[in-house]
């Protein structure tokens, strides 16, 4: 048989190789803790389960959805008018995602040809670099350094890379690092990109997983932004959707209506009993944001402290799910380490070079088990005699 050469950039996704070790020391017996997948064990609300039950209900819902309901587009501006003080037009500038991470794998198909340059974060979360892959295009990493506060330094890319540049993806909050960016930095970013005609892809995945009473906004908040690009939200961690698979793309007129005509030739739209859940999650009693928010703090605290009893500093993270963590003295190479972490204690974690080159010598762990997990997790590391090299 003869494949796609296209197939020749990708390798298994590491979750998917997480999964079958895990599978196979399951299978021998042995309990695993997985801190590997951003997979949220918080449920939705209530009210969003009752609206998505209720529409499930009414056999005129299996109908091919087509497209975005007129209600579903008026509730995500609103969302965005209340949340983020930013003002849409639902019409022209509101379109579903069957999932974020959908989104992020076809949208550079209706930006950018052969050969163009995609401008990614490093580290930077595996599909921010794979969709363009996927439409052939060439990929500049952009480094997000430590000593920079993991925001990417602008004045770095050089010039004819600018120019031959035609689209870039930024996330902040920011996985894996878990990092925050500042306003400067966004007034800037617009400026970089009206300067080199570059569209932006701004990910804003986790803007309610914010700790420590801080608070996140829209990057389409800044003026000019809407000019210059559009942002992906999510409900699968805010408002425990994920397997829903329910994300917007929200912004440009012209990038919205691309993406929106490429969708129509890809998919029949999302299921009219997820939009009915999730017009219910963005207008409806929003106190289950912050009950979700808190919980993340919570298991948060609960992992630094506990790591930090057993000899494994790590920085505490101002957001997102996840731990962003370099690896304990003695160990250089992420992946033998989490590979040893997984056969010795049955805690699982990514290692950071899933990420990107830049990910090498930390881990990742989500935040995705209860608080007495998190603490069982510590003492089984704190057992495998790991940290005493």
């Amino acid at each position: 048989m003869k494949f796609s050469k296209r197939m020749d950039k990708f390798g298994v996704n590491i979750f998917s190789t997480l999964a079958d070790k895990r599978a196979a020391l399951v299978a021998k017996g042995m309990e695993v803790i997985d801190l590997s997948v951003g997979t949220p064990n918080i449920p939705p609300a209530p009210h969003i389960i009752k609206a998505m039950c209720s529409a499930a209900e009414n056999p005129q819902n299996y109908i091919y959805a087509i497209k975005d309901t007129d209600a579903l587009k008026k509730a995500v501006a609103q969302w965005y008018a209340r949340r983020y003080d930013v003002q849409l037009n639902p019409l022209t500038q509101v379109v579903s995602l069957l999932g974020s991470q959908e989104g992020l794998a076809h949208i550079a198909l209706s930006i950018v040809d052969e050969g163009d340059v995609v401008l990614v974060p490093d580290p930077c979360y595996p599909v921010f670099a794979d969709g363009p892959g996927i439409a052939g295009a060439e990929l500049y990493y952009m480094p997000q350094l430590a000593q920079n506060g993991y925001m990417i330094d602008l004045d770095a890319i050089p010039p004819e890379i600018c120019q031959k540049a035609k689209l870039m993806v930024v996330s902040y909050p920011n996985n894996p690092t878990t990092a925050m960016a500042t306003p400067d930095f966004y007034k800037k970013l617009i400026a970089f990109a009206k300067k080199n005609e570059i569209i932006v892809l701004h990910d804003n995945a986790y803007s309610e997983l914010v700790f420590d009473g801080a608070r996140c906004g829209s990057f389409l908040s800044y003026e000019g932004a809407i000019e210059v690009g559009v942002e992906f939200n999510s409900l699968s961690k805010t408002y425990g959707l994920a397997g829903a698979r329910c994300g917007f793309c929200v912004g440009n007129e012209e990038v919205v209506r691309n993406l929106t005509i490429l969708k129509s030739n890809m998919d029949y739209g999302m299921f009219l009993p997820i939009q009915q859940a999730a017009i219910a999650a963005i207008t409806g009693d929003q106190s289950c944001v912050k009950t979700t928010c808190d919980a993340y703090q919570r298991r948060r605290d609960v992992l630094i402290k506990g790591f930090a009893s057993i000899g494994w500093q790590i920085e505490k993270p101002k957001a997102t799910m996840f731990v962003w963590a370099p690896l304990p003295c003695g160990y250089t190479d992420d992946e033998a380490f989490a590979l040893e972490l997984m056969e010795k204690s049955g805690v699982i974690v990514t290692p950071g070079s899933a990420f990107g080159p830049g990910g090498k010598g930390h881990v990742r762990m989500a935040l995705v088990q209860q608080e007495a997990t998190i603490n069982t997790a510590v003492a089984r590391i704190a057992a495998s005699g790991m940290l005493k090299r």
